[in-house]
């Protein structure tokens, strides 16, 4: 959520992160490619974008998102999501976007999934 962000104090991240499209690169999950048509990342696949008002689209899934830990993470809530989905920056560049995080497993619940998704501008 945005709203505290006027034009004047959009932060380098802010923009970054909001200007370009991003488009899926890689979709990883526990090292093996998630982005298949039966792969726990398909729905990520394709474009992103991240609007400055706090709403986006993430492949299919639309929703919103907010930045966390002094913009070190980005959280993003759908309601195709069964929880939200909170990630971890790695990278981000004006070219480039990687971002970390664990995730339950459809397959086993018991154990968290690796994620990584990596995504370069349109």
């Amino acid at each position: 959520y945005l709203a505290s962000c006027t034009k004047d104090s959009e932060s380098a991240n802010l923009k970054l992160l909001t200007e370009p499209v991003w488009v899926s690169d890689s979709l990883l999950a526990d090292g093996s490619d998630a982005s298949g048509p039966t792969g726990m990342l398909k729905n990520f696949k394709g474009e992103a974008k991240f609007n400055k008002d706090g709403t986006g689209n993430f492949g299919s899934y639309v929703g919103t998102w907010r930045f966390a830990f002094n913009e070190t993470q980005i959280v993003i809530i759908s309601d195709s999501l069964p929880i939200p989905v909170t990630t971890k920056i790695a990278e981000l560049t004006t070219a480039s976007l990687k971002v970390t995080t664990s995730y339950p497993n459809p397959v086993n619940p018991a154990a968290a999934a690796k994620i990584r998704m990596t995504f370069k501008t349109k």
